[in-house]
Parts: C-alpha cells; structure tokens; sequence
C-alpha cells in the first residue's frame, strides 16, 4: 500500500484540531484498511519494525484490543503497559512515564486517562506520536472517527443527516469528538437527554440541544444513544433509573415513532435495560457490532497515516 498523503500532525488528540480534509482521508484510509482486514491473511508489512505502546489509565475492552489487532495487520510491534504493575503505581508521573517509554524506541504512545488533556500534555513532552485514546470528558476521537465511518456507510454523505445524541452528554467524551466531526461533515446534530446532563453552553458547538427524545426520533437518521457513566457523575442527575429509561431510554415502543431506515448506535459497553434495551441493541437497526469491526479499521488507518512516513533509526 502506498502512501500518497498524510495528516499534517505527528498526533492524533482530537476532533476538534483536525480538519475536513484530514478527517475525509482518514475515513477513505479506513476503507481500504477494512478491505485488508478482512482478507483470508489479514496483514500487510506497512509498519514492519515500527513499535506501539498503549498506555492506558483506565479500563478498555473494545479501545485496547483494536488498537492491538489495528498494528498487527499493519505489522507493528506492540506493546501494552500494565498501569497497575507499571511505575505509576510508585508515584511516576505522566511525562516521565512518556519520556522513558520514549527512550526505549517507541513511535507511538496511545494514551487513555481520566485527567482531560493529559494525551496533549504528552504530545508536548515527547517526539514519539501521541494518539487519544479518550481524555476524561474531553474527546475520544478513534471512537467518533469509527462513528462517523458507520454512519457513512449506512447513510453516505452525512450533510443535512439529522443525528441524535442521547442520553450522558456532560460525562461523554464520545459525544464532543462526534459532535466536532459531525459537524465538520455537515450534518445536524440533536443532543437530546435530562437538563442535569446537558453541559452549558453546548449551543456553541453547533448543536441544538432537545429534552423531548419522542418528538425529535421521528424524523432522525441516526440514533447514536450513550452509556450511562456512573462512574463520573455525581449524584442526583436524575430521580432513579426508571425515570431515565422511560424518557430517555430507546425501546420497542420507543423505536415506532422512528423512520423505518433509522440506524441504532451505541459506542459500549451497553447498560442494558437503561439506555437501551436488548430488543433494540439486538434489532434490525442496530449497527453495534459493526461499530466494532469499524473500529479496527479506522484505527489502523490512523496508525498508518501517522507511522508510515516516518523513518526507523
């Protein structure tokens, strides 16, 4: 595989900082590697002798594993550090954990934290490239860039596509990075959810902000619906479970009032019963598990597209 172009950036930090075209040759990129992955022999030598760390501060399932499968089909080694075995549990911190990695040959780091900018304070502090792999309530760019893919391929062009957004904005780093590419592409982008989970001033990024999910589902293209994070929220958002699943939950019944073409999405892991439910999560809507195998696809077209040009020592 040739390149011909590439992002004009040594990272990948967010949406935000990228352009339309930057995000147009990533998502065409992330075609051609989904033809790779799913070749009887899916791997090409691209980024041979290339080495990746992931450095992850949080938990990750879907992230982590394809990120790894990403760099084995393009070659590259990889490496993944144990955050609970690692010198952070000494007391080390982030720049000098980057730094040492750095040293030791690496070419890329991908970062998860909780702390909001922690992958950009990285960026700075090394020459090896930095790839966000979610940032507190920042961004999750890979997660929005494999989004935007899947409704492309269910929608095409997304300009005028009406997407809706629901459920926990305020604590959804998946909602701003789609919001930004989204946005970018040309589409109208509805965040719909509780007043309690709606950031102020989010008007600002383009979006219309909605509490009434019945009215707006009836003429959406796509329903990207987000995970609750119990994790990160404080207490009171909402008066119980019940409540949200009811007015903020997509269900059968729910699902009636929609166009019978409306793509279902969610970017996991599923609260099952909350957000949505498994009639739904398992419909003939869905694209879920499609997300998934995207994924793959989008994050090697990013390793790619940062790696390929640079040269080994």
């Amino acid at each position: 595989m040739n390149k011909v172009k590439t992002i004009a950036k040594k990272d990948l930090l967010g949406l935000k900082d990228l352009s339309i075209s930057e995000i147009k040759l990533i998502l065409n990129t992330a075609r051609s590697m989904k033809e790779v992955a799913a070749r009887p022999i899916p791997k090409v030598p691209t980024l041979l002798a290339k080495h990746i760390i992931t450095l992850f501060y949080e938990p990750s399932t879907r992230t982590r594993t394809s990120f790894n499968m990403a760099a084995k089909i393009l070659s590259a080694n990889v490496t993944n550090v144990a955050i609970s075995s690692s010198s952070v549990s000494k007391g080390e911190n982030l720049i000098d954990t980057v730094k040492n990695l750095e040293v030791m040959g690496c070419d890329a780091i991908i970062i998860r934290h909780s702390m909001g900018g922690a992958p950009h304070l990285a960026a700075k502090n090394c020459q090896s490239s930095v790839i966000n792999a979610g940032d507190g309530f920042n961004e999750h760019p890979t997660q929005g860039l494999l989004d935007i893919f899947t409704m492309q391929e269910k929608k095409g062009d997304l300009k005028n596509k009406k997407v809706l957004i629901v459920g926990d904005i305020a604590h959804s780093r998946v909602a701003r990075s789609n919001i930004w590419g989204l946005k970018k592409l040309g589409a109208e982008v509805v965040v719909v959810g509780p007043p309690t989970m709606i950031p102020v001033g989010l008007e600002a990024m383009g979006v219309r902000v909605s509490c009434d999910f019945d009215a707006e589902i009836r003429d959406a293209d796509i329903i990207n619906m987000l995970r609750i994070q119990k994790e990160r929220q404080e207490k009171g958002l909402f008066p119980s479970i019940e409540e949200y699943a009811k007015l903020f939950g997509l269900n059968a019944e729910r699902m009636k009032k929609a166009p019978k073409d409306v793509v279902v999405m969610h970017p996991g892991p599923i609260n099952r019963g909350i957000e949505i439910t498994s009639e739904v999560a398992d419909g003939s809507n869905n694209v879920i598990l499609e997300q998934v195998t995207n994924g793959v696809a989008v994050r090697a077209a990013i390793l790619f597209l940062l790696l390929s040009g640079k040269n080994s020592d």
